[in-house]
């Protein structure tokens, strides 16, 4: 069953209310009124990006993962459940399938996501969310023991490591396509949700929603920073449930084909990220990586798309030796 992106993601809440304004005035996202206990957002062409539920259990998710066509539904290779089309009109797609991982997160596989016939309306005025191929963004699960997990993901549904951490906690990356990676897991001792990823188009979309989040006391999870793996600029927002978003600019792309995995050694960001949810040791830990990554003036390029950015000239000689060089 070849994966191409996370289509979609659905959440179980009650707070619907709350769930709307943080997705239109925080994120950006467009509400979309489906039923008095479902509440869908949109981010691109697409009918919806992102369900909350208040019919499912608080706490409960599923995620769906995009395949070309029917054809690649009958080559699941895991034990799966054929949903009904009602289950499909629900989800705005033309069929799905739906199975468990190992540490008991729903999955569902579908084809044929509908398109809106009306353009993408933001809640906020920013520029407009990363999507298209590389699928909605990126999810992140926590799991007992990442041992007992990576297989199926890997071997059954042909995810690719793109590197891992093992400090200040175990994680690993995983990619189904150009973005640096789709799903990562976080080894914690239980299983859940960690965060969810929306990459913006603009840096300043990422910034005013840092200044919206500073705004409403204890909704900043992560502080701004930028990630050694990705290269993303981003923060993390606690979401009405028990999991955060992660807003975010300047993703990484890699060649799926040629990508060789490894080890990261210096901590899961270059700079910032301050990681509120850590036990104060942990946090401690990843303090100490950052300073040791500031001593040792590691760098990386910032990643731009054609039409968002602009060159300057050089103003110091030195700067200029170096840049040429490098």
């Amino acid at each position: 069953m070849p994966l191409q992106a996370l289509g979609y993601a659905g959440f179980g809440s009650a707070a619907l209310d709350d769930w709307r304004q943080f997705g239109t005035g925080l994120v950006g996202l467009q509400a979309v009124e489906r039923s008095a206990s479902l509440l869908a957002f949109r981010m691109d062409d697409r009918k919806q990006r992102i369900v909350i539920d208040r019919a499912m259990p608080e706490g409960s998710r599923f995620l769906g993962w995009e395949v070309a066509d029917a054809a690649a539904l009958d080559r699941a290779g895991v034990d799966v459940t054929a949903e009904p089309q009602t289950l499909a009109d629900i989800r705005r797609v033309r069929g799905l399938i739906s199975f468990h991982d190992p540490a008991g997160n729903r999955l569902e596989a579908f084809y044929g996501p509908e398109i809106d016939d009306t353009p993408f309306r933001p809640g906020r005025s920013i520029s407009g969310f990363r999507t298209g191929p590389l699928g909605l963004g990126h999810a992140v699960l926590t799991v007992e023991n990442i041992d007992a997990v990576m297989p199926f993901y890997v071997d059954l549904l042909g995810f690719g490591l793109s590197d891992y951490i093992q400090k200040p906690f175990r994680a690993y990356f995983f990619h189904i396509n150009a973005r640096h990676h789709s799903l990562a897991l976080i080894e914690t001792g239980r299983n859940g949700m960690h965060h969810l990823m929306v990459e913006l188009f603009s840096l300043d979309d990422v910034g005013q929603s840092y200044d919206v989040a500073l705004t409403e006391p204890d909704r900043v999870g992560v502080t701004l920073g930028r990630h050694t793996n990705d290269l993303m600029t981003s923060f993390y927002a606690r979401t009405p449930s028990s999991f955060m978003i992660e807003c975010g600019w300047g993703g990484r792309e890699i060649e799926p084909s040629t990508w060789q995995p490894f080890e990261l050694h210096d901590g899961p960001s270059l700079w910032g990220h301050e990681r509120v949810w850590l036990p104060p040791a942990d946090r401690e830990v990843a303090r100490e990586m950052r300073m040791r990554a500031a001593a040792s003036g590691l760098r990386a390029p910032v990643q731009v798309m054609d039409g968002n950015y602009r060159l300057m000239s050089g103003t110091c000689a030195w700067w200029d030796g170096v840049s040429k060089t490098g």
